[in-house]
């Protein structure tokens, strides 16, 4: 039987664990609870693993997650088992067992008690690989126990090669149709933490007295870059490394603990060569194992002021005093830039704040609501966006100008969900035409959700047609808008300063109706957000901003009525980029 808690948990971790009990009560779904890092998500563990009635597994990925994990299960129920090769501890005849899925995966045979519940740390980790450690071990225990509950917690309930790791979220909106986990249950905001003094005060600049300028290169889907690319444009900045941690050196002198998020280990090593005169460390994926404990150690006990890593210390790692974060890596994952962040949030004596300094202008809000898509943009902010035709508050990606107006994002469909059945919203503010059936697509589908015919590729389509006589590709350089006569006329230049001209009227009900279809809609930044009612071509192109350039037009000559326009092709990326000389 369990034993009364020893820890009085803190309101919404008690809200969390009241979560997950009305969830599997009426439901056999898997789910997602949201906790910023700093917020104790291992109380919560250990709080679950003592009421729940059945044998209850928890994974995670590092030996020191299981640490900590496993030190708080023990503040409230004796009955503990540790599964851990690292810690050199296998045993698993307790009530709640404490695993490393490496350990565990490899000695699955260890694992056929009939587990009632797995809870995996970090879960975001988690791939939808069925040959996968963590996807091998749930499918073993899924076969001892078919009605096994499975639930993951993380401060970053998104990957960047897939989306949301869930399906849908308790706040109404969808997550991935393909994530591993169906429904986020609970979610907490950073910010409440921070106001209720859970966690420290952050304070975020971006570099102070220099900082580099990684906007050149483009990362992968996962958020990373290429160290190699990183490691040649560094070589060229090498002036402000130095200048970057003279400045950290003076800043330390009234702080108690910093960590270093350097880019590459060939960047690391610079940095430590700076920092020679002083109490620093180096940590990377190669380092020995006694050799990082012992570091970490002396970082805990003060004994070492700075600690520079490459992509180690990001989950799993706790030094309460820690109140300088440096960051000089790129990154285009809003979840690694707040793992990276919280781990110098945690409350400690003598420590009013954390400074958070972002040496590599990766421009991410720590409070901002979480975009699971990269940043299409270095200068593109979260936004919101209600959906025209259910209501909901979509976050995306977007722009806005100096008054924090809108003036592009990046959304394709709403992610609100409606209905008794809770399914995706219809509306997408971009799509494309199924040329079959007429439906809406995403800009990206390659078959049609309705019909499922394969929708034509853009570069096959403009071969077939640039193969016929009179058609022409027209690149369009730059756009205008101008007003002749009360006409509204669009002037598309090449970049040999040739032209291609459309014109709207605008006095009736249908001309405004052909204005809206042709122009307004397939020109739209702000796609979804409402128009003003334009009566005149002065009142569209004082609005101009608002309306994008496409990359190509389509032209198609005809007798007696000259170059026609057969079709616009926005944010294209293919092989025919480069148009042909145009000519009237």
């Amino acid at each position: 039987m369990s034993k009364t808690p020893a820890i009085q948990l803190r309101d919404y971790q008690q809200q969390a664990v009241d979560s997950v009990l009305r969830h599997f009560r009426h439901h056999s779904s898997s789910a997602v609870i949201v906790l910023p890092t700093g917020a104790g998500k291992s109380i919560v563990i250990a709080e679950l693993a003592r009421v729940a009635r059945g044998k209850v597994l928890v994974l995670t990925h590092v030996k020191e997650l299981v640490e900590q994990n496993a030190e708080k299960v023990a503040l409230m129920d004796t009955e503990l088992s540790i599964y851990s090769a690292g810690l050199k501890q296998k045993h698993v005849d307790g009530k709640t067992v404490i695993a490393s899925v490496q350990s565990a995966a490899r000695n699955q045979t260890q694992f056929n008690a009939g587990f009632s519940l797995v809870i995996i740390d970090e879960c975001h980790r988690v791939s939808d690989d069925d040959t996968s450690q963590y996807q091998q071990l749930l499918t073993t225990l899924k076969q001892h126990n078919p009605q096994l509950k499975v639930l993951g917690l993380t401060a970053t309930p998104y990957r960047l090669d897939s989306g949301y790791i869930y399906k849908r979220h308790y706040h109404g909106k969808v997550g991935s149709e393909s994530a591993i986990f169906d429904d986020c249950i609970f979610e907490l905001p950073l910010r409440y933490l921070v106001k209720k003094g859970y966690l420290t005060t952050p304070k975020t600049f971006d570099g102070l007295s220099a900082q580099y300028d990684f906007e050149q290169l483009s990362p992968a889907e996962n958020g990373d870059y290429s160290p190699g690319e990183v490691d040649a444009l560094i070589a060229h900045q090498g002036r402000a490394t130095t200048a970057i941690i003279q400045q950290l050196i003076q800043l330390s002198e009234h702080r108690q603990g910093v960590i270093i998020f350097a880019a590459t280990v060939r960047h690391a090593a610079e940095i430590m060569a700076l920092l020679v005169e002083h109490n620093a460390a180096l940590i990377t994926a190669d380092t020995p194992a006694t050799e990082r404990d012992q570091a970490i150690s002396d970082f805990r006990a003060k004994r070492i002021k700075f600690m520079v890593n490459v992509a180690v210390l990001t989950t799993g790692f706790d030094a309460p005093h820690v109140d300088l974060i440096a960051i000089l890596r790129p990154t285009a994952s809003a979840g690694l830039y707040q793992q990276m962040a919280g781990r110098g949030l945690r409350l400690a004596p003598n420590k009013p704040d954390c400074l958070i300094i972002d040496y590599a202008a990766n421009g991410f809000d720590l409070f901002a609501p979480e975009i699971p898509q990269a940043k299409p943009a270095s200068n593109a902010v979260p936004v919101q966006v209600p959906c025209p035709e259910c209501g909901f508050a979509n976050s995306f990606w977007g722009k806005v100008d100096a008054d924090g107006d809108i003036i592009e994002h990046f959304g394709r469909r709403c992610q609100g969900l409606v209905g008794s059945e809770r399914s995706q919203c219809t509306y997408r503010f971009r799509g494309k035409i199924c040329p079959d059936c007429g439906a809406e697509n995403d800009i990206a589908a390659r078959n049609c959700h309705s019909c499922n015919s394969m929708m034509v590729d853009p570069d096959k389509r403009l071969k077939e047609v640039l193969t016929s006589r009179h058609h022409h590709l027209f690149r369009v350089d730059s756009m205008q808008l101008q007003d002749v006569g009360g006409v509204l006329q669009i002037d598309y230049f090449d970049i040999d300063g040739n032209q291609f001209s459309e014109t709207f009227r605008l006095q009736t009900a249908a001309q405004r109706r052909a204005l809206f279809a042709a122009f307004l809609k397939p020109h739209d930044r702000r796609a979804g957000l409402p128009f003003p009612q334009y009566s005149t071509a002065a009142a569209v192109i004082d609005d101009a901003r608002r309306f994008r350039q496409p990359d190509l037009l389509l032209l198609q000559k005809k007798p007696k009525r000259g170059w026609q326009l057969v079709d616009k092709f926005f944010d294209y990326q293919g092989r025919y980029q480069i148009g042909a000389n145009f000519c009237d």
